[in-house]
């Protein structure tokens, strides 16, 4: 490790890799945002999965002030977080087949939705199956995801494949296999991971993406506005009454 504390240098290597995805995945931004805005212009539902930490960034877009009002949480019990006893339990349930189908099949999720899944490797059985599954039921799915994990470890599920080849658009995280940025000397493993502050990064990029793509055609993006501001819950209550038959999170 050089010169300067673990937390300055924490900070550099998340700055770097913020850097590179703002670079290296604006296309995939940019086509990501605009495919939301297309499903939200000709009527479609939003919807976002993680499991583990993943789900994380997938919360950070639901319910929120300043984001859209339609991004929905498809949950799996027992993956979306550590809040579940074991914890373990979450990673065990990511690599049992057919879970993510019988999601589905109970799921709001039909033709003409998008959904965005987030998996940091990408080689579980659930994100691969759930990206299939959904494509075949006519979803657009775009993923995120870090792509090096694809040449760097072998898929867990029965086709061999990895999330990344069952996408309409793909965001790469650019996250090393691992996740962790840092090491000492004096520590026995690598630690501090990144991959929330990118992929959290990455999926508002694409939101605010979405939002300037309503815009643009004239279509007022269902923004959610701050509980905490005053007017916001009137704000919200006009939004949700407007777009209700999208929103599953209050149903």
């Amino acid at each position: 490790m050089s010169d300067g504390t673990p937390a300055d240098l924490f900070f550099d290597a998340a700055i770097g890799l913020l850097h590179r995805v703002r670079d290296e995945e604006a296309g995939a931004i940019s086509a990501a945002g605009t495919l939301l805005a297309d499903t939200v212009a000709t009527g479609g539902r939003l919807f976002a999965f993680g499991a583990g930490h993943s789900s994380l960034a997938a919360q950070d877009v639901v319910y929120r002030a300043g984001g859209l009002a339609l991004m929905n949480l498809l949950a799996v019990p027992g993956v979306v977080g550590v809040d579940v006893t074991p914890a373990t339990l979450g990673s065990a349930l990511e690599r049992v087949d057919g879970l993510a189908s019988a999601v589905l099949g109970t799921s709001p999720l039909r033709a003409g939705d998008a959904l965005v899944i987030i998996s940091l490797s990408g080689r579980n059985a659930l994100p691969v199956e759930m990206a299939l599954s959904a494509r075949a039921l006519g979803v657009k799915v775009i993923g995120v995801t870090s792509v090096a994990y694809a040449s760097q470890t072998t898929s867990r599920h029965s086709s061999g494949t990895f999330l990344k080849d069952h996408c309409d658009i793909v965001l790469d995280s650019k996250i090393a296999v691992g996740d962790a940025e840092l090491a000492l000397d004096t520590i026995p493993a690598p630690f501090a991971p990144a991959s929330t502050v990118v992929t959290t990064a990455l999926m508002q990029a694409v939101m605010a993406t979405a939002a300037a793509a309503l815009a643009d055609r004239g279509i007022e993006p269902p923004l959610l506005r701050s509980g905490n501001v005053d007017g916001g819950h009137e704000w919200n209550g006009r939004v949700m009454a407007e777009y209700g038959d999208r929103i599953f999170y209050r149903h």
